[in-house]
């Protein structure tokens, strides 16, 4: 027979009303608590070793549990902010936990004699050594998988910022590391970025000050901005790059400057996309120019009114002089 729509909506409005009932006057705590009941053997898996899966592995006394926050969901220790462990709450391909995925002990650092352990984040993989009861932590760069760093790479990466050497100029210390934007070189609270994310590790101090010192001779003209990459030739002709402006970073091709995505990194543009961008750009035509509006005219002053002249008083009689 025919599907009597009408019927299937009221039926599913009916039930999905009841439940909506009998939930809303929950606390979000309350319907956390229930998916950790719900769901705990999917996003806290047995351990080989029988310990508890929930046991916080960092203060080992806090238990975890899924929690909400302002990227979503992840999961997290009880004992917040006094322990700070997070995971990612994903599901790989394969059904197991992505928090999972290359992490572990990748081995001791060479200097400190202390483990360098991977971690997973609520904002991703990320490095962790304790030396001295102190903790430093390293992320990982765009395109650097978990399971492909090694010892020498987690050094490394650990080790950020390093000192490149002392400025001739004025002897204090030029750094380098990552950031926001990629790698860079820092001095005196001013940076510079280097094109590549290998130069971090080896930039020497010729090279750091050279780079400083274009980055100061562009930052004083107007309009001037920081070259994060270089992208090649237009097949029209002309270089490209991606540069870093006033109100964040750009692709820059002659006099079109095309904006990118909101949370693109500037260092993962391939030539592909800057293309698509400045065709884009170009094709949406010059940015029209806002006119100011008109002034008002002041109102004409009424012009005053003439006084009238004054009266002339009459003059005094004068007596006859008597002779």
């Amino acid at each position: 027979g025919e599907i009597n729509y009408k019927d299937v909506l009221t039926n599913f409005w009916r039930d999905f009303h009841a439940q909506v009932v009998e939930i809303k006057d929950l606390r979000v705590t309350e319907v956390l608590n229930a998916l950790n009941a719900l769901l705990g053997s999917h996003i806290f898996p047995a351990k080989e070793d029988g310990s508890d899966p929930r046991k916080c592995p960092d203060c080992d006394t806090g238990m975890l549990s899924l929690k909400l926050g302002r990227y979503g969901a992840f999961i997290g220790c009880e004992n917040y902010p006094e322990c700070n462990h997070t995971r990612q709450l994903a599901e790989s391909a394969t059904g197991q936990a992505a928090e999972t995925a290359g992490v572990g002990i990748i081995g001791q650092h060479p200097e400190f004699g202390v483990d360098i352990e991977m971690k997973s984040g609520r904002f991703g993989p990320y490095l962790e050594m304790v030396v001295e009861g102190e903790k430093k932590r390293a992320g990982l760069p765009k395109g650097w998988a978990p399971e492909t760093i090694d010892l020498e790479k987690a050094v490394k990466l650990i080790s950020l910022p390093r000192d490149v050497g002392p400025h001739p100029e004025d002897g204090n210390m030029i750094t380098a590391g990552l950031g926001r934007y990629g790698p860079f070189v820092l001095h005196n609270g001013k940076y510079a970025n280097l094109p590549d994310i290998e130069e971090v590790f080896s930039v020497g101090l010729n090279r750091a000050v050279t780079v400083l010192a274009e980055k100061a001779a562009g930052g004083g003209r107007r309009g001037a901005a920081a070259t994060l990459k270089e992208l090649g030739d237009h097949p029209d002709g002309g270089p490209m790059a991606v540069k870093d402006g006033r109100y964040g970073p750009y692709v820059n091709y002659g006099k079109i400057n095309a904006t990118l995505p909101k949370d693109t990194d500037p260092q993962s543009v391939t030539v592909e996309q800057a293309l698509e961008l400045i065709a884009a750009k170009a094709a949406k035509g010059p940015a029209k120019k806002r006119k100011a509006p008109a002034k008002k005219k002041a109102p004409a002053k009424k012009p005053a009114a003439k006084k009238a002249p004054a009266k002339k008083k009459p003059a005094a009689k004068k007596t006859a002089a008597k002779t």
